[in-house]
């Protein structure tokens, strides 16, 4: 029905902010899109930033997206629980984020939306794979598989989340935007 399509393109518009996708595959109950976006910002300074630090800097840099982020369960590593509260420009409250694994070395980094208001009772979680890779030039490569997991027969189209697609890269080009005005953070 039109209500449905219009809550999931909101819902995914939403999404990509915090889940960067471009490519989509649909997979039986799972949904899976893919992102490159590219950065003159170093990769080990582009991880510390953008995921290491996250809970800090993105609320900072974009408080009408992300309010805040607090652990209430775990140290940060694998199996850490976050709540992240939505800024006032989102109709969403806020979702429970799950760290899968986090690798300091390799630039990765798993995290599955695993509960919240944002799932809108038509998602049972999303998964995100982020890998931020060096760049030939110097700069750096941000890699991302996001998998929707629907619950029972939701379909989304593609066509539905290609105006979040901006607001995705946007977020991370928001992060390179701030390492770039302030060239000693991070370092």
């Amino acid at each position: 029905n039109l209500q449905q399509q219009s809550q999931t393109t909101t819902l995914l518009f939403f999404l990509e902010s915090f889940s960067c996708f471009s490519n989509s595959k649909d997979i039986m109950g799972v949904i899976t899109y893919d992102l490159e976006i590219t950065s003159s910002v170093p990769q080990a300074k582009m991880f510390k930033a953008f995921v290491l630090d996250s809970d800090n800097l993105i609320p900072k840099i974009l408080p009408q997206a992300i309010k805040s982020s607090e652990i209430i369960q775990g140290d940060g590593g694998a199996g850490t629980i976050k709540l992240i509260t939505f800024g006032e420009g989102s109709q969403f409250k806020s979702v429970k984020h799950r760290v899968d694994g986090i690798d300091k070395e390799n630039f990765t980094y798993s995290y599955s939306i695993i509960e919240g208001d944002a799932l809108m009772g038509i998602l049972e979680s999303i998964s995100n794979e982020i890998k931020i890779e060096a760049s030939p030039d110097g700069g750096s490569i941000c890699k991302n598989s996001s998998k929707y997991h629907t619950k029972g027969d939701v379909q989304i189209i593609e066509d539905q989340i290609k105006g979040g697609k901006d607001k995705a890269a946007g977020m991370f080009k928001a992060v390179e935007a701030y390492l770039l005005a302030n060239p000693d953070a991070y370092n």
